[in-house]
């Protein structure tokens, strides 16, 4: 297992202005950051190179989607190489709002993992089901589809973050139990270790996504294989600095 948990922040919401955007910048300045945490903070597009000039070097940022090729007529989208034009490494890719909202099927998002790998981008593909098909005792069977369809795709698994982010507890204050997390990180990690191999298994970091606070980062914590977060609206709040540290 790698030493480091990772924390994701995946969106910035209701900006205005840069004004929101310099108020977490300072926080994440005042810290203190565990120094056994990588942190990388995932905005808009047309926030990321104003994030990647202000916010502290040893913080990534990440954009929040980009698409499978490189150029062409593809009006609104963002390619790897723009991604690291604006200076930053990381991507988000499969987010429940683009699989549920946008419709992008397992496929789409299989290849645009692929081409930021290809460009040389590190990679955060999410995965998870939805509360009818949790009710319906197919979480692995969703999950696990949605695993088999990213395999072909990825050529450095060095370079990815799995998340796992139940859609039914995304915004909603509903969280998985730690027990119910846990449980589903483990089945991810025992996937991978029969479907690609051992080492892949053990060194792949799987975080978790939906509803992360600061008053249940710690217990979700101690789980065995969840490796750290992906965090939504409470990132943008200087309680984010606690779920950085949940470890310490």
């Amino acid at each position: 297992m790698a030493p480091q948990e990772i924390f994701r922040r995946w969106k910035l919401e209701d900006e205005r202005d840069k004004r929101r955007i310099d108020g977490i910048i300072s926080f994440m300045k005042t810290g203190p950051l565990s120094p056994n945490t990588e942190v990388v903070v995932g905005c808009p597009q047309c926030y990321l190179m104003y994030t990647r000039e202000h916010m502290p070097a040893n913080i990534g940022v990440a954009a929040q989607n980009c698409y499978k090729v490189a150029k062409g007529a593809f009006t609104g989208e963002i390619s790897p190489a723009m991604v690291k034009d604006c200076g930053c490494e990381w991507v988000i890719l499969g987010h429940s709002e683009r699989r549920n909202v946008f419709n992008e099927p397992d496929q789409l998002i299989s290849e645009k993992v692929g081409h930021a790998l290809e460009a040389g981008l590190k990679v955060i593909p999410c995965i998870g089901e939805k509360l009818e098909e949790r009710e319906a005792n197919r979480t692995q069977e969703v999950v696990f589809a949605q695993m088999k369809a990213l395999v072909p795709n990825i050529s450095d698994w060095s370079r990815v973050v799995l998340a796992y982010e139940p859609v039914w507890a995304i915004g909603t204050g509903k969280t998985a139990t730690p027990e119910q997390a846990q449980e589903v990180h483990a089945d991810l990690r025992q996937w991978l270790r029969e479907n690609v191999n051992a080492e892949v298994a053990e060194s792949t970091r799987i975080i978790y996504g939906g509803s992360v606070s600061a008053g249940n980062c710690q217990e979700l914590a101690k789980k065995g294989d969840i490796d750290g977060f992906l965090v939504g609206g409470a990132s943008l709040k200087p309680d984010f600095v606690q779920i950085i540290n949940a470890r310490d």
